[in-house]
């Protein structure tokens, strides 16, 4: 009796050993999740920006009812395309064809430099994008062609920012990588989106503050968010060109020297030493300041490629007349 107690005892003890192992265990890997994700959520962080800053252009001219419904309808497809589309491929591609992810990653920074310097070229040439196509078609019709401009620039950035995010994570192990995809995805659709909603309202709640606050202060307040809006939201999408064009010449000075070519990171970083004086705040900002430079550079190069390429082959393949012959 007294053996078989002893026995139970340090079977128990065992187990208990055991618990205590994979806890552990579990609580490292979470850690590492944690750091992954910080890290990798901090490399994306210019991608988010200009996200955030796109969006709420889509909801302009539609009814203050429907501005809600829209930003979750584009936020629900966003949370399709990073965990259901963009992450399976994502793990896939660091399994069989990890080289791959440096010219994919490449080839959305190009995108992005193309992005932000299509927006300088309107903007130092005075005329919007949006000004030269009235707007002639009902409610319904321009909601449903807006979010569905809306979901396809989404995922192009999602994309860019699920790739970012990969190359960014050195755990060896699939289901850590993968864990940590799937936290980034989500925390960044949910901090993008939030940060939408909060900014298309937040002339609506200006707005009722200024009409019904009770206090003087209140509808001062109010009054003021009205006014500050249009100034607030140029503020954040001027603030979104800025980081595309950094994030995008950042990325592909990064991917020539992952590909054996560092002539310009060398040239980059030597200078940015130099003029700051080594380290800090200071030799950041001459990067980003440099790579901005050249992603601007690339994308003003890439404007006639697009114009005079891309856009005509692409309308080539998806023309009324080619669909109908297929049809």
């Amino acid at each position: 009796m007294i053996a078989e107690d002893g026995f139970s005892m340090s079977g128990l003890l065992a187990l208990l050993d055991d618990v205590a192992a994979l806890a552990k265990l579990a609580a490292s890997q979470v850690d590492d999740i944690a750091a992954h994700t910080a890290k990798a959520g901090s490399k994306a962080a210019g991608v988010v920006i200009d996200d955030a800053a796109v969006t709420p252009k889509y909801v302009h001219g539609l009814p203050a009812a429907r501005e809600l419904p829209i930003v979750w309808k584009i936020a629900r497809a966003s949370f399709f395309n990073k965990l259901v589309i963009l992450l399976p491929v994502a793990l896939l591609l660091s399994v069989f064809a990890p080289w791959l992810i440096t010219p994919l990653l490449m080839l959305g920074g190009a995108y992005l430099s193309f992005e932000g310097a299509e927006k300088v070229w309107h903007l130092m040439h005075g005329h919007d994008q949006a000004a030269k196509k009235p707007e002639t078609l009902d409610a319904a019709h321009l909601e449903r062609e807006r979010v569905a401009g809306a979901i396809k620039t989404d995922f192009i950035l999602s994309a860019e920012i699920m790739t970012i995010a990969l190359a960014s994570i050195d755990a060896p192990d699939l289901w850590t990588r993968g864990a940590v995809l799937a936290v980034v995805a989500v925390a960044i659709t949910a901090l993008v989106y939030g940060t939408v909603a909060l900014l298309v309202k937040a002339d609506d709640i200006g707005l009722r503050l200024s009409q019904s606050g009770r206090l003087s202060a209140t509808r001062a307040l109010g009054q003021m968010m009205v006014k500050g809006m249009p100034t607030v939201l140029g503020i954040i999408s001027t603030i979104g060109t800025a980081a595309m064009l950094w994030v995008g010449g950042s990325i592909i000075v990064h991917g020539l020297k992952d590909l054996g070519f560092p002539s310009i990171y060398t040239v980059i970083h030597d200078l940015a030493v130099s003029l700051s004086g080594g380290g800090g705040f200071g030799e950041w900002l001459v990067t980003a300041t440099l790579d901005g430079i050249l992603g601007l550079v690339v994308g003003l190069a890439l404007m006639p490629v697009v114009k005079h390429l891309i856009v005509p082959v692409s309308a080539v393949f998806s023309s009324p007349k080619r669909r109908d012959t297929k049809a």
